[in-house]
């Protein structure tokens, strides 16, 4: 009978890449070092060690896979290689917390600014926002400010959950505004709400 050449197109591969957040603020070129399995000139599998400089899109967010043509296995025969999917992790962030393209940020606030109201600057990423702190906000309420999450064309936003944070009563100065404040606003947290 006759006898053909045997083809078959390469397995893809799998791995995780680890980002910094300013990555998917800036998009960045990252060095991959990964594991593959070659055929050697013994028609054996052996595994090499391959580098790989992989451009990151600004935009990609959490779970998001990048994939790499013809990075993956090789070919059988004269067939093409497989492709390497790469899912993208995020590193842990000092102030933020991603979910989805969406970044989550405790703000704490004087309790003058929650009482008053007022504008605050809050650093992102890439660059910075100003936002409203509304009169009377109280701890764990939330504000959003659309579309300043991660970028991409439906971009995230940001949620910022308000922290109120007491200065300490620690100099004579602050003890007596403390003492002033009980005596002149006749005010009980523990009553509000029972009324």
């Amino acid at each position: 009978g006759q006898h053909g050449h045997f083809q078959a197109r390469g397995e893809d591969h799998h791995a995780k890449v680890l980002l910094d957040l300013e990555d998917a603020f800036s998009g960045a070129t990252r060095q991959i070092s990964l594991r593959a399995p070659r055929i050697d000139a013994q028609g054996r599998v052996v595994l090499e060690r391959r580098t790989l400089n992989v451009k990151i899109p600004q935009g990609v967010h959490a779970g998001q896979v990048i994939r790499l043509a013809g990075q993956g296995a090789p070919g059988i025969g004269s067939a093409p290689a497989g492709d390497l999917m790469l899912e993208v992790r995020f590193r842990p962030h000092p102030r933020f917390r991603v979910q989805g393209r969406d970044l989550h940020l405790t703000l704490p606030v004087a309790p003058w600014e929650a009482a008053l109201g007022t504008v605050v600057t809050v650093d992102l990423p890439q660059g910075s926002v100003k936002v409203r702190i509304p009169e009377g906000a109280q701890s764990g309420r939330q504000l959003r400010v659309r579309g300043k999450g991660i970028p991409g064309a439906q971009a995230g936003d940001l949620l910022l959950d308000i922290q109120v944070v007491l200065p300490s009563a620690d100099t004579a100065r602050a003890r007596a505004l403390y003492e002033t404040m009980a005596r002149e606003l006749a005010f009980d947290p523990r009553q509000e709400g029972r009324d």
